[in-house]
């Protein structure tokens, strides 16, 4: 009997593996439009274009977090704008107006398509400098994407409250609890409510976040278990991260420790830029200093100054502070 309970176990685990995009077969070229990348494997990816109303001096490639989509950088976009400066932000896979929404999709092929994207303006627009910047989860998705031997090359990298909080920064209950989880019953999802955990300190914009369907409220278990993956892998590339790299975090942030994020920033080459915002929280470039945030970005990208004053020199980053 034991034998057989076991078996039923083991088959019931396999049954239930966690559910993953896949990708389809690569026989199409890549099309970049003003409404959406279309990916080789015929992937639709909804895109929105922030278009310099001045000469063009850069572009920003913008990866949103987890749960979001595109319409998170409308804020700064529309700042950067008016300054010379261009914003491309699209929905990843399994989020936002994309496909199979809340289904996660393999590192591999968010990687893939931020690559893609980029090669595609490069094609479009040569000569114009570009950055890529990663918000959270997105921040997680450059580290790995731009640390591939033959990711095209940038001008630099901005990584804004990375998410880097993986499998090593979570104890051995986290772990066992969230892999037994995602393999049983993946289909579960936690709402959250309750965990008096706050992205901003900016009302308004939690709850437009709230009311706007496009923006996950519930999500898959699975998804989660393939974003402590997608984190985990972040947390390891922080050596290979060559290029001009900014690092931007908030003294308040409720969503990423701090622990990881000083780990990571420890590992980064001497070069990278770090900066610390003792009123920011998650969502820095939603918050209520958020212009201060842009300001920063905008100025780095064209003579590397953080006019803000609040680079860090030295660690450890917080300080003494919790």
């Amino acid at each position: 009997m034991r034998i057989i309970l076991s078996l039923l176990i083991l088959m019931t685990i396999i049954a239930c593996t966690p559910k993953m995009q896949a990708a389809g077969p690569e026989n199409k070229p890549a099309v970049l439009t003003n409404t959406a990348l279309h990916t080789t494997d015929g992937k639709k990816l909804p895109l929105q274009i922030w278009s310099a109303e001045e000469d063009e001096k850069a572009i920003f490639v913008a990866v949103h977090g987890f749960n979001d989509y595109r319409n998170g950088f409308s804020f700064p976009a529309s700042w950067w704008m008016q300054r010379g400066i261009s914003t491309y932000a699209y929905d990843q896979r399994g989020f936002g107006e994309t496909e199979d929404i809340g289904i996660w999709a393999p590192v591999e092929l968010l990687v893939a398509d931020l690559e893609t994207l980029v090669r595609e303006i490069k094609k479009e627009k040569p000569g114009i400098p570009i950055y890529v910047l990663g918000e959270s989860m997105g921040g997680a998705v450059v580290m790995a994407a731009v640390t591939k031997p033959d990711f095209p090359k940038v001008n630099g990298v901005i990584l804004s409250a990375p998410a880097v909080w993986g499998w090593e920064s979570l104890s051995l209950g986290y772990r066992s609890i969230l892999w037994t989880t995602a393999h049983l019953i993946p289909y579960f999802r936690p709402s959250g409510r309750g965990l008096g955990v706050q992205a901003s300190d900016n009302i308004p914009v939690l709850r437009n976040l709230s009311a706007d369907p496009l923006f996950i409220k519930n999500t898959r278990i699975d998804s989660i278990y393939g974003l402590v993956g997608l984190m985990d892998h972040a947390y390891f590339s922080a050596e290979k991260m060559t290029m001009p790299t900014l690092v931007l975090y908030g003294a308040n942030d409720q969503i990423i420790p701090k622990k990881p994020v000083e780990n990571v920033v420890s590992r980064l080459p001497d070069s990278a830029d770090v900066v610390l915002y003792n009123d920011g929280w998650h969502l820095l470039m939603r918050d209520l200093q958020a212009a201060v945030v842009w300001k920063d970005i905008l100025s780095w990208t064209q003579t590397g100054a953080i006019p803000s004053g609040n680079k860090v020199n030295t660690l450890p980053l917080f300080a003494g502070k919790p």
